[in-house]
């Protein structure tokens, strides 16, 4: 596979699979010097997991990740205090899977034969032939984009660092659309909508908070307390709070299970894609994606403009189309509606609107990159279909019964984030050097 690669100056390269030993994320062009562990990690990839809620499929990965290589193992010296830092080499993150059970392969080789339409799997067997890696759909699974999630927090972190805060939330299920809400209001709810699935996951309480994996245990050691988990899912969940939706309403202001500002839409989009998934089918929607406290002049021309870069978020499984700004809607304004009128105040450049959506000329303006992405419904459906068998080509009707989400939405909005992370930090990195570059030039 040549496509497994993404970046210039901020390098993330992904490997591994559904049903494989586990995926990986090897990360490259990450600094010097920064605390990094395990548990924040998880922190995000827990956002992605499934298994967590009635929208997501029941396949229970806990997605716990295992950081290789790229960390100092020890203070470099006596009393540095830099165990754990990043070290400036390539750091690579492993997501061992541990719920793979041969019941769930079985039902895999029993329909492999049989392409599920929407799906890539027989677009994948044309191309890598009968050794395609099909249990569970492979690399062309969701359960790659767990690689995405954890590269993608990295780069989020250093960004952070740089005054730079990348969001990301539901925006609509299964027709059912959410109020306009502010950057800063949607912030407010993502960061609390984190803190309470941290406060509620039980992996999170009782293999970090707990202390049973820890910064300090070597490799061997966390992949042995990994082998006992393996063991123990169904244990570990049955130990997690039950999700009360009026008590998380009242103590963190979110919806429950939906990553969305708007509680009332949110529920909504679960009642919505609940009376769908009743027959079998599966939602699609949209997730919407901010990043703010970035500088102007981000990005290059022609070939590398910012928006053109975040576009390849098309990349992202089930993501069929992403628009930055007013995106499509330009189409049925006129020039005077979908330009952005400009004017100074207090020293400072204003735009009264934002329908480019932070950037222009492919270079971002100041504002808030606004970017929207809209999914497909979960070609896995638990509905008659036709479809061939790709070995003898004999016309066939499939009826899917593997493990499946209602909608993959609602579970994207963390890979989007993370996604649009790694963009940001790799232009970032390449626009600083640009600029301190050019500031010598000009200074003689």
């Amino acid at each position: 596979m040549m496509g497994c690669h993404l970046g210039r100056c901020f390098q993330v390269t992904v490997a591994g699979g559904s049903y494989q030993d586990g995926l990986t994320a090897v990360v490259q062009g990450v600094p010097a010097g920064m605390l990094l562990t395990e548990q924040e990690v998880y922190g995000d990839l827990l956002l992605r997991k499934p298994g967590a809620d009635e929208l997501s499929s029941p396949r229970k990965e806990p997605d716990l990740p295992v950081i290789y290589t790229g960390l100092n193992a020890a203070d470099t010296i006596e009393g540095a205090g830099n165990k754990n830092h990043t070290n400036g080499t390539p750091l690579s993150i492993l997501i061992p899977n541990l719920d793979r059970h041969f019941v769930h392969i079985k039902q895999y080789q029993d329909t492999n034969r049989t392409p599920r339409p929407g799906h890539a799997s027989y677009a994948s067997f044309q191309k890598y032939g009968p050794d395609d890696d099909a249990i569970g759909a492979g690399f062309f699974s969701g359960r790659y984009t767990c690689t995405i999630v954890a590269a993608g927090f990295v780069a989020k972190k250093i960004l952070k660092m740089c005054g730079i805060d990348v969001f990301s939330y539901v925006r609509e299920i299964a027709g059912v659309r959410c109020d306009e809400v502010t950057p800063a209001a949607a912030l407010e709810s993502t960061n609390a909508y984190k803190r309470m699935r941290q406060d509620y996951d039980p992996f999170y309480q009782q293999i970090y908070v707990e202390g049973r994996i820890t910064p300090e245990m070597r490799f061997l050691e966390k992949v042995a307390v990994l082998a006992e988990i393996e063991q123990q899912i169904d244990e570990i969940r049955g130990k997690a709070a039950p999700m009360d939706r009026g008590a998380i309403a009242d103590k963190y202001g979110v919806h429950h299970i939906v990553n969305c500002p708007d509680l009332d839409a949110a529920q909504a989009m679960v009642d919505a894609c609940g009376k769908i998934a009743a027959t079998g089918d599966s939602a699609g929607g949209v997730v919407e994606v901010v990043a703010t406290g970035l500088p102007a002049g981000l990005g290059e021309p022609v070939f590398a403009k910012l928006d053109a870069e975040l576009g390849r978020m098309l990349g992202i499984g089930a993501v069929k189309g992403v628009e930055i700004g007013a995106g499509f809607a330009v189409k049925d304004m006129t020039g005077i509606q979908s330009n952005d009128p400009i004017h100074a105040e207090d020293g400072k450049v204003v735009f009264e609107t934002n329908n480019a959506g932070g950037i222009t000329g492919g270079l971002t303006t100041g504002q808030p990159i606004v970017v929207r992405l809209a999914v497909k419904p979960t070609p896995t459906i638990d509905k008659p279909q036709k479809t061939i068998d790709k070995y003898t080509l004999e016309n066939c009707d499939l009826a899917a019964i593997t493990r499946r989400d209602p909608t993959i939405v609602a579970r994207i909005w963390p890979v989007a984030e993370n996604y649009t992370a790694l963009v940001l930090l790799d232009h970032l990195m390449a626009h600083y050097g640009y600029q301190a570059v050019m500031a010598k030039v000009a200074g003689g």
